[in-house]
């Protein structure tokens, strides 16, 4: 991912300030050095101090295709040097309004005496003095930007650089993301269907519609070696229950070598899936779990009942570092006063407390047949809830929660199930988390991550709605 980062001063000001425009390209590398050890390729045009300067920084921008810019604030600087930049540029503009110190030194400041050398050291640290200005004329022109305000050896200030770093590598990612729908919708699950155009649009990414016939062609083709090796992979992914019949262990295994062969004829990146068939069909459908939890936790995320919102919200999660796994919300305990989320699967077993578990079910509640299912309850420790909701005006927007998975009992149902506590209790998460409008399914992920997914919602243009 390529990110840009420009400086900002006024040329006038060099020959009139000794040292003024040496030190504030110092700042300027310290910023570049930072932003360079975050894993994106900085494409660092220096100080912009003139309009024929940000002619050519808009043209160098536009052309190495950056995804998001920083803008330091070294100094004074006129918006006229600015506007052209982030006008043609049309990328997200993040201005980093940094000094040097958190506090200058007043008493060593007024010692000095000489009133031009006074000036020179207070230009080095007048970053606000632009900052209204900047804002000013962004909002007549109709640029959208960001601001973090601090000084420069601030961790704050650098995890919320880094955030947006990585808001705006996420945001790439799902814009090259192709999503594969298998099957069809639980039909009556009228919250569950999605407009695919307008999820293309907000994140960019391709679907990809895929037909049974070619899982089952795939499946066909298994050889005994493949399948052996995914029995294997079983063993060492998975607690494999003793009460899993070796028949239904093979026929989740020969389920899920074809399921890769899909992926990788496809290349896709995430899944959504659902179907009810009868004979070798249904054989099919009824033995998904097992190697869905498997892509899932190989960052391969796949949703049940075509739950395609949710499945963009998994991948979200994944691509953040923080899993995401298919959730839907299962009973709340007032005593405890904790909400109890989880699913049949697929999960996400890199966020398993303990290893994941795979037993038989005699029946999928509310699906036909039977087979093998997940258990595993999430880390315990800090958690985000995150869903992408489609609203009335078919505007999508992200909502989410930070929380914390904790111990206590679950419910031992061949289920992914975890009990999770919230800042607002059971009562008011239930009710403000519904009232939000998004499907009864979420992903759910490790860490508090609503920082990042606040800034993810502002690089994609959309509205985001943080539960505290």
């Amino acid at each position: 991912m390529k990110i840009g980062l420009f400086s900002i001063g006024l040329d006038t000001y060099w020959d009139q300030f000794d040292g003024l425009l040496n030190n504030l390209e110092g700042y300027h590398g310290e910023i570049s050095k930072k932003l360079n050890g975050m894993g994106a390729d900085v494409v660092d045009l220096g100080m912009v101090d003139n309009t024929e300067k940000a002619q050519f920084a808009a043209k160098e921008f536009k052309q190495a295709d950056v995804e998001i810019i920083f803008l330091f604030v070294s100094t004074y600087a006129l918006s006229s040097t600015v506007l052209p930049v982030v006008q043609k540029a049309k990328v997200p503009i993040v201005i980093l309004n940094l000094q040097p110190v958190a506090q200058l030194d007043y008493k060593s400041f007024n010692a000095l005496g000489d009133r031009g050398v006074m000036t020179g050291k207070w230009l080095e640290h007048c970053q606000s003095c632009s900052l209204p200005e900047l804002a000013s004329v962004f909002n007549r022109a109709g640029v959208e930007y960001q601001i973090v305000s601090g000084y420069l050896q601030e961790d704050y200030v650098w995890q919320e650089i880094n955030d947006w770093v990585d808001a705006a590598r996420v945001a790439l990612a799902m814009r090259t993301n192709r999503v594969g729908v298998l099957g069809n919708y639980y039909g009556g699950m009228l919250d569950v269907y999605s407009d695919l155009t307008q999820q293309s649009a907000v994140f960019g990414n391709h679907f990809e519609m895929l037909e049974m016939c070619e899982l089952f062609q795939f499946r066909k083709s298994v050889t005994k070696q493949e399948l052996e090796d995914k029995i294997n992979e079983f063993g060492n992914k998975f607690n494999v229950s003793e009460e899993c019949d070796h028949s239904e262990i093979e026929r989740a295994a020969k389920t899920s070598v074809a399921l890769d062969k899909l992926i990788n004829e496809h290349k896709l990146g995430s899944l959504a899936y659902y179907y009810e068939g009868s004979g070798e069909y249904e054989d099919i459908v009824t033995s998904l779990i097992a190697g869905n939890t498997l892509l899932t936790g190989r960052n391969v995320p796949s949703a049940g009942e075509c739950e395609i919102k949710n499945v963009q919200a998994m991948k979200i999660m994944d691509l953040f570092g923080a899993g995401g796994s298919f959730s839907e919300f299962y009973l709340s305990d007032y005593v405890d006063d904790v909400v109890y989320l989880g699913h049949d699967g697929p999960a996400h077993f890199a966020i398993a407390e303990g290893k994941v578990s795979l037993v038989p079910l005699p029946v999928y509640h509310g699906k036909p047949g039977n087979g093998l299912s997940i258990q595993m309850t999430v880390k315990h420790g800090p958690i985000t809830i995150l869903s992408v909701v489609q609203h009335r005006n078919g505007k999508i927007s992200l909502q989410f929660v930070e929380g914390e998975s904790v111990e206590g009992p679950v419910l031992a149902i061949g289920n992914t199930n975890s009990r999770y506590k919230f800042p607002m209790g059971a009562r008011d998460f239930m009710n403000e988390w519904s009232i939000g409008g998004p499907s009864h399914h979420c992903a759910i992920g490790v860490g508090h991550i609503g920082d990042k997914l606040e800034k993810l919602s502002k690089i994609l243009g959309i509205e985001s709605h943080w539960l505290k």
